[in-house]
């Protein structure tokens, strides 16, 4: 019993982690299109002093662009979002898995692989550079250079 208990917890937080609640009412909450899509109509049109058109027409103009902008991004999220939302799931899932897959494996691959040239690398210079240049300190070790100031 319990652990029939216990696997059914299991399920219902696993199938949590894939269904979790998301606010409808903030549905930008990490502020990603926060400078790009805030677009009113006093950003779009407006009228200087002494050019203004009758009160009339700008209210309606006013209602026409909010409404029309309101329900045009409706049809456009119901006609293209579900479309769109499987096509970036594809691609992120796409790219998580050649990330997942591919790159880190072939980054570990070349860091064991470069680590063993390295110290391959560092034998040869200890080997065969370290007495030459030793050799050629000891020779110049006797070399003095003094300054003098002639009048």
């Amino acid at each position: 019993m319990a652990e029939e208990r216990t696997e059914l917890e299991e399920r219902i937080i696993i199938k949590d982690q894939h269904t979790k609640e998301i606010d409808l009412v903030n549905r930008d909450p990490k502020h990603i299109n926060e400078d790009v899509v805030k677009v009113d109509f006093e950003d779009v049109i407006a009228e200087p002093v002494g050019t203004y058109s009758f009160d009339g027409v700008w209210k309606a103009s006013y209602t026409t662009f909010t409404v029309t902008k309101y329900w045009c991004y409706r049809l456009l999220s119901a006609v293209l979002g579900i479309p769109l939302a499987v096509v970036w799931g594809f691609l992120f899932a796409l790219i998580s898995f050649c990330h997942i897959w591919a790159v880190v494996p072939c980054i570990k691959s070349y860091l064991i692989e470069i680590q063993c040239v390295s110290r391959i690398y560092s034998l040869c210079i200890h080997t065969f550079c370290d007495p030459f240049f030793e050799a050629l300190s000891k020779i110049c070790s006797n070399i003095r250079v003094a300054l003098r100031k002639e009048i």
